[in-house]
């Protein structure tokens, strides 16, 4: 038998505050199987580290049990050091006698008691621990990046610039996402085109990044260094190796319909290109409402007009198939539905609109050119109310989180709106203000004293109309009075909510997510760009609500991620991951079914079912689906766990 070794540290008073670390020592020492046990106050410390190290070596300890904290924070550093001293790291495992122990009890001597438990059951658990290697698997050195918004351009540019491949997919024609709608950007207010269209063209001209616009993830299987994608790429029925984007056919296209990229306050053409600075610059048909697609060919004028032919109406959607090693996940973000908003009257009085929408108003190249404009009448708001926390902090009614940005978008609105309107009066009804970025308060402070804005505390009732008027119903929280505010447009800070699709595409992708739909990563504070499915990563608005600047700080860290991922030829997996054993697996299948990871399959000719090593993330489902105990998980198996619960239980 390997010769044992405890290690019990006081963790500061932490432990030793409730756990008597001089009894627990003295009863480890007594232990069956264990050779050699001492203690001391910071075990992870390097005085702590060279303690184990020298024990290591002279009392020739074939395995090691650390008593202190989670091994979530520190397995890997005492295996590291292990490893140093000569001792295969899955030889050393963790008694966690702090989280599990110490913080949660009070009395001295029943979490001494109970430390020596958890001790003893680990020292069982290690007695039967095997000698283990990682999983290696070669490493594709290209990466997906699934959007083309602000997220997704930083990270592909990123990865790009480091020498890597990058093939970067959006379903819309053009790259740019919701920055591209926006007018100015807090709190320096500079153009959003201006500082986000260099960085569109550079990823189109990028020697390393392939783009695909209007383009879906169809399909995607294998694992982390080595995933195959199937992506769809819709068809645009125009050539693009033809097209200049000279912008004929959408003049004479005789369609006109409601602009999403305007949020539904402008008009496109059934053949269009998105916006001015579109990238790339090259038209896409709407068969939903292109009259050639809906009559049987009646139509066809932007064939005829097309000075290049262009135009094909036979084009199909096409397949691309690609090999990548990692996927960063940047889809984005919508807005909270203004129809789920009915006591204000969104979506019954056109007056009544959403932050993108006054965006739009506000842009040069929006609707208006730049003038407010209310959309009912086109005439110029005289006042105007702009309501915070609509459908976020809302748990009774609505979300329950902050959008983290409504606050200082709505205070750039009102102060936009004053500089587009200087006789007009800009009225903010707001639960409270948050401010937590860079320059932001300065920013709040600045548009409230130079902008003359009113700030009324209390979020409004509801909305009705009168005449030509709107009435917010609302009572000012600090004054505790009624009031009935008139005015002439109202645009509400609506709350963010993920991309539609974001689900479905979770779901394909294996990636879990919070109760809200947004991509949830592996630690929030550890590893906040990492999903919990190795090598797939996320990036911006997909992950959480998030302002420009927090949203390419992460693109530009998920990328440092996934570059960390390729520095190699190959990667590591850990090897504590599930088995079966052939005699007694009978073909089931059941384990394959339960898999989360798809790392389970049928060997057809064998009729046994395999595992599928970089993909199984051990946690333990095939094994307690297996119903012929076929499945055994590596250094955690049932021989292993009956000894613990029988020392636990003595």
């Amino acid at each position: 038998m390997k010769k044992i070794g405890v290690f019990v540290c006081h963790c500061g008073r932490n432990i030793s505050a409730t756990v008597n670390i001089d009894n627990v020592v003295k009863k480890i020492k007594k232990y069956p199987g264990v050779s050699f046990c001492t203690d001391n106050k910071y075990m992870c410390s390097d005085p702590g580290q060279d303690l184990i190290k020298k024990a290591i070596k002279e009392k020739k300890l074939g395995s090691v049990v650390i008593a202190a904290c989670s091994p979530s924070l520190h397995e890997v550093t005492f295996r590291n050091n292990s490893v140093k001293a000569g001792l295969n790291p899955y030889l050393t495992e963790i008694a966690n006698i702090r989280e599990q122990c110490s913080w949660v009890h009070t009395n001295i001597e029943e979490a001494t008691k109970k430390a020596i438990n958890i001790i003893e059951s680990i020292i069982e658990k290690i007695k039967l621990n095997e000698s283990l290697s990682p999983v290696k698997v070669k490493v594709n050195p290209k990466v997906l990046v699934i959007g083309a918004g602000i997220a997704g351009i930083q990270t592909s540019l990123d990865v790009a610039n480091a020498g890597h491949k990058v093939i970067l997919i959006e379903r819309s024609p053009s790259i740019g996402g919701r920055m591209a709608q926006l007018s100015e950007t807090f709190p320096t207010l500079d153009c959003s085109q201006c500082i986000l269209t260099p960085k569109m063209v550079e990823v189109s001209q990028h020697k390393n990044i392939s783009l695909y616009t209007f383009s879906e993830l169809e399909e995607i299987s294998g694992n982390v260094g080595n995933f195959k994608v199937k992506i769809k790429k819709k068809a645009s029925c125009v050539d693009n190796t033809k097209c200049t984007g000279c912008g004929i056919c959408s003049e004479k296209c005789p369609v006109s319909v409601d602009s999403e990229f305007d949020e539904g306050l402008g008009k496109r053409k059934a053949i269009y290109s998105p916006f001015p600075q579109a990238v790339p610059n090259k038209p896409v048909i709407d068969k939903e409402n292109c009259t050639f697609f809906l009559k049987d060919g009646k139509c066809g004028v932007c064939k005829i007009v097309c000075p290049f032919e262009a135009i094909d109406f036979n084009q199909k959607d096409e397949i691309i198939e690609k090999e990548v090693g990692a996927v960063i996940v940047a889809t984005g973000y919508e807005l909270y539905p203004m129809k789920n908003i009915k006591e204000y009257g969104a979506g019954k009085y056109p007056d009544v609109i959403n932050g993108l929408q006054f965006e739009r108003l506000l842009s040069a190249s929006g609707p208006t050119e730049g003038e407010i404009h209310r959309p009912s009448d086109n005439k110029i708001p005289k006042r105007v109310a702009f309501i915070s926390c609509v459908g976020s902090r809302d748990p009774e009614h609505h979300l329950p989180y902050c959008s983290k940005i409504c606050c200082m978008y709505m205070v750039k609105h009102a102060f936009l709106y004053k500089e587009h309107v200087p006789d007009g009066e800009a009225i903010v009804f707001s639960i409270d203000t948050r401010t937590s970025g860079k320059d932001y308060e300065e920013f709040f402070t600045r548009a409230k004293e130079e902008g003359n804005i009113l700030y009324i505390r209390g979020k409004p009732a509801r909305i009705i109309k009168q005449g030509n008027e709107l009435v917010i119903w609302c009572i000012n929280t600090l004054t505790g009075k009624q009031l009935r505010v008139k005015c002439d447009m109202v645009v509400l800070s609506m709350a963010i909510v993920p991309s539609s699709g974001a689900l479905q595409l979770a779901k394909e992708l294996r990636i879990q997510t919070n109760s809200f739909g947004f991509f949830s990563e592996a630690h929030p504070k550890l590893r906040p760009v990492e999903s919990l499915v190795p090598g797939f990563y996320l990036a911006g608005t997909a992950q959480s609500p998030k302002d420009i600047p927090d949203t390419v700080s992460q693109a530009s860290g998920a990328a440092a991620k996934v570059l960390t991922l390729l520095s190699s030829d190959e990667i590591s997996h850990s090897p504590i991951i599930a088995t079966v054993n052939e005699e007694l697996c009978s073909g089931c299948g059941i384990c394959v079914e339960t898999c989360p990871y798809d790392a389970r399959e049928m060997d057809e000719e064998r009729q046994i079912a395999t595992v599928k090593e970089i993909l199984c993330e051990g946690c333990g489902a095939c094994i307690s689906a297996c119903p012929s105990g076929a499945s055994q998980q590596r250094n955690l198996t049932d021989d292993q766990i009956n000894n613990m619960i029988k020392v636990i239980l003595q």
